[in-house]
C-alpha cells in the first residue's frame, strides 16, 4: 500500500524519523525528511537514493517555514500522502533548572509544529492519506522531572484523537503512537534521566518505526508500545493513589535497570 506514496518525516535524520523513513523506501515510498542539519540529512539522502528521498532542512519551531513545507514537497514529489510529526526535544529536571523560553521550545517543536505542520498539509493531501503523531508514554501519564514534556506529549495525544473528524472530511487518517523508553540518542545525558523511565522494557527505534507503519496501514487510533506498559500508564493516570503505591518499587527497578544499560554501552 505504500509504493508510490510520499511521506513527510519531521526529525528524519537519526532515531524514530530515519528508521520510519528507511521502511517507507524499502516498502516503495517517497520521503521528504526534516531536520536541522542538512550535512546529516544529505547523508541520509545518499544512503537512501536521491530517487527515493530528499532533503528539508530546516527547525520547527520556524513556524512560517514549515506553513510552506508541505507545497515544497509536492513540488517536489508531485503529490503528498503520509505526515509524520515525529521531531521532538526534551530539558529534563525541575522546570526551576530552565529558563522559560527552554520550556517554551518543548511546547513549540512537539506540540505546536505538529498542529501546525497537519494544518498546512491536510488540505493538500490525497485521500486515504495518514497523519501520525509520535507522542508518548509520558503524555499518558505525568513523568515528574518532565512536566513540560510530559504536557506536550499529552496535547499531541489530545491533537490526534480531536483532530481525526477534521481530516476525516478528506478521508485522512489522524493516529498516534506512544512509545516508552527507545534506545536512540534521545536520552541525551543518562544522569538527567529519571528512573521510572528505565522501569519500562526498552524498544528499538526499528519497533516503533514499526508502530507508525502499522498505525498508517490499520488506521489504528493509538497505539502504545509496549502494550504492558501502555496498560500501566492508564491504571496510574486513572488510579493516582494506586500510581503513588507503586513508585517506590519502579524507581528502584528503573534504577537497576539504569545502570545496567549505562554499563551495556560503555562496553567496547
Amino acid at each position: 500500500m505504500f509504493q508510490g506514496r510520499v511521506a513527510v518525516i519531521t526529525g528524519g535524520s537519526s532515531g524514530i524519523g530515519l528508521a520510519v523513513a528507511e521502511k517507507l523506501v524499502r516498502a516503495g515510498a517517497m520521503v521528504a525528511l526534516v531536520a536541522r542539519t542538512k550535512a546529516t540529512l544529505d547523508e541520509v539522502v545518499a544512503r537512501l537514493g536521491a530517487g527515493s528521498a530528499h532533503a528539508f532542512p530546516l527547525d520547527v519551531c520556524n513556524l512560517e517555514a514549515l506553513v510552506a513545507l508541505p507545497g515544497q514537497v509536492i513540488d517536489r514529489f508531485g503529490r503528498l500522502d503520509y505526515v509524520v510529526n515525529n521531531a521532538g526535544v526534551n530539558h529534563r529536571g525541575s522546570i526551576a533548572k530552565h529558563t522559560p523560553l527552554e520550556l517554551a521550545e518543548i511546547v513549540t517543536t512537539n506540540l505546536t509544529s505538529a498542529i501546525v505542520l497537519t494544518r498546512a498539509a491536510f488540505p493538500r493531501m490525497e485521500r486515504e492519506g495518514a497523519v501520525v503523531q509520535v507522542a508518548s508514554i509520558a503524555g499518558m501519564v505525568p513523568v515528574p522531572g518532565e512536566a513540560t514534556y510530559s504536557a506536550s506529549k499529552a496535547g499531541m495525544r489530545a491533537f490526534a484523537r480531536a483532530v481525526a473528524e477534521d481530516l476525516a472530511e478528506r478521508d485522512i487518517h489522524s493516529g498516534c503512537v506512544c512509545p516508552g523508553p527507545v534506545d536512540t540518542g534521545f536520552f541525551g545525558d543518562i544522569d538527567t534521566v529519571p528512573d521510572v523511565v528505565f522501569s519500562q522494557p526498552m524498544s528499538s527505534a526499528d519497533q516503533i518505526a514499526d508502530g507508525v507503519l502499522e498505525c498508517i496501514r490499520t488506521r489504528k487510533a493509538e497505539i502504545v508500545i509496549p502494550r504492558q506498559s501502555g496498560r500501566l500508564a492508564t491504571a496510574a493516570y486513572l488510579m493516582p493513589a494506586l500510581a503513588r503505591r507503586l513508585q517506590p518499587s519502579l524507581e528502584k527497578r528503573g534504577k537497576e535497570k539504569k545502570a545496567a544499560y549505562v554499563a551495556r554501552k560503555k562496553r567496547p
